[in-house]
């Protein structure tokens, strides 16, 4: 599903060249749970950039679903979002004034989406995440918890086969972050292709693949158990 090669970003600052990610080629297939796992500064959220097409790479080449995507304008590659991945960020990124199901219901008003249909698809995502019975509560009723299973069924609205998340447990306490992470392990046992983005070891090890990035390149590529 997610093929890589050799892809790089550089960037430029004066007449320094910064390698934020250098060389980098790996394959995730369909229905895989992977850990990308690396410090502060080592490459981890530029890979993620690259593999969720919110940017584009200096060099190589990406395929998603054996699209070359690597070169796609902004138009095509937003469409490629919007049916291929769904996004889970540590700041739940919910609207204040809109309730859990308005929150959910976002990217298909952005499809076009009837209104009906929106409300049916988004109440499907948030029985998914276990949250039917909080649909009109507004962000600041809902616990840490809650507002990131609010954010994930938002992710999984478009039925996207892909889910990306960047430290999604980051703003969370532990027992929080452990029902999320057992949140995602359903949703993997579901169908679903899930990439998380960590610095945590612990968080990592509960994916079924580790890959290991530091200085912006692979150095470990692991399957867990």
């Amino acid at each position: 599903m997610i093929k890589t090669e050799a892809l790089s970003k550089h960037y430029h600052i004066g007449d320094t060249i910064v390698k934020a990610l250098d060389n980098v080629t790996l394959h995730i297939p369909a229905h895989s749970f992977v850990s990308i796992v690396g410090p502060s500064g080592s490459g981890k959220s530029t890979l993620m950039n690259l593999l969720g097409c919110l940017d584009t790479p200096t060099s190589g080449r990406y395929l998603l679903d054996g699209m070359e995507v690597s070169n796609m304008s902004d138009n095509q590659l937003a469409e490629i979002r919007n049916r291929k991945i769904g996004f889970v960020f540590q700041g739940f990124n919910l609207v204040p004034k809109l309730t859990a199901l308005e929150n959910v219901e976002l990217p298909l008003i952005y499809s076009g989406v009837s209104k009906k249909e929106r409300r049916s698809l988004a109440a499907e995502a948030l029985e998914k995440v276990g949250l039917t019975d909080r649909s009109s509560h507004l962000p600041s009723e809902l616990s840490g918890g809650q507002q990131q299973r609010v954010a994930i069924a938002r992710a999984l609205v478009t039925r996207p086969p892909i889910i990306l998340a960047d430290e999604p447990t980051g703003n969370l306490d532990s027992h929080s972050g452990r029902d999320i992470l057992k949140l995602f392990q359903k949703l993997h046992e579901m169908g679903n292709t899930i990439v998380l983005i960590t610095h945590d070891e612990y968080i990592a090890g509960q994916a079924q693949r580790i890959i290991r990035i530091l200085d912006g390149q692979i150095v470990d590529d692991v399957e867990v158990g």
